[in-house]
């Protein structure tokens, strides 16, 4: 059986942009989740999202995965990029925007 390392591995690499997050893109259970959906929405992205909340496995193992304490957290093509707060960052300054189309085509 897959540890959940693995799983983790599995999700971000198989998927060009994964949100790990509390809910979902229809129903995020928290501000800062919500605020990551939107960011990447405004940005035409097509993402996956994996809701936390249904799976304490993964909501640890995340914080392990990419040694980053919160949720949300933002992978694209297998990379970490970071929370809500430099997503947004990132989006004030053009650079999400650039991010989503150069991995989108």
């Amino acid at each position: 059986m897959m540890s959940i390392q693995e799983k983790i591995k599995q999700q971000v690499t198989e998927n060009t942009i994964v949100l790990y997050m509390k809910g979902n893109s229809e129903l995020p259970m928290c501000g800062f989740s919500a605020r990551a959906v939107n960011l990447l929405k405004s940005c035409g992205a097509k993402f996956m999202t994996v809701d936390v909340l249904k799976d304490e496995a993964i909501r640890q193992g995340i914080k392990v995965f990419s040694n980053w304490p919160t949720i949300p957290q933002l992978y694209v093509k297998g990379e970490f990029i970071g929370g809500s707060d430099i997503m947004a960052e990132m989006y004030e300054a053009g650079e999400l925007q650039q991010l989503v189309k150069d991995v989108q085509g």
